[in-house]
């Protein structure tokens, strides 16, 4: 039972290691891109890397079980939740804390 627990929050973790460095790469591209003389290779180059990674990580936690499978994708839009929000400026945060403030009316 604890064995399989631990093995359930290493492969979500491992989820949302593989989300950070795909989302991650991806927000570091555009940065790098916007400055650059040729941005297409930078883009190029850098979704090969990041899917590669992504599709190596997804096919060695997956290993025919699906439940693997399925936590480490939750485990990876955490990760896309988590690299927005920290992407985020300040002025964004602002304008959506007071939104969610808004809503709970």
């Amino acid at each position: 039972m604890i064995n399989e627990t631990l093995t359930m929050v290493f492969v979500i973790a491992t989820g949302v290691w593989i989300g950070a460095m795909f989302f991650g790469g991806l927000w570091w591209t555009i940065r790098k891109s916007v400055s650059s003389k040729h941005p297409a290779p930078w883009f190029f180059c850098s979704l090969l890397l990041r899917m590669s990674i992504t599709l190596a990580g997804f096919y060695f936690i997956g290993r025919g079980h699906l439940d693997r499978l399925l936590l480490c994708l939750l485990g990876f839009v955490i990760a896309r939740l988590l690299v927005m929000w920290l992407t985020m400026s300040p002025k964004e945060k602002k304008v959506q804390s007071v939104q969610e403030t808004s809503h709970a009316h």
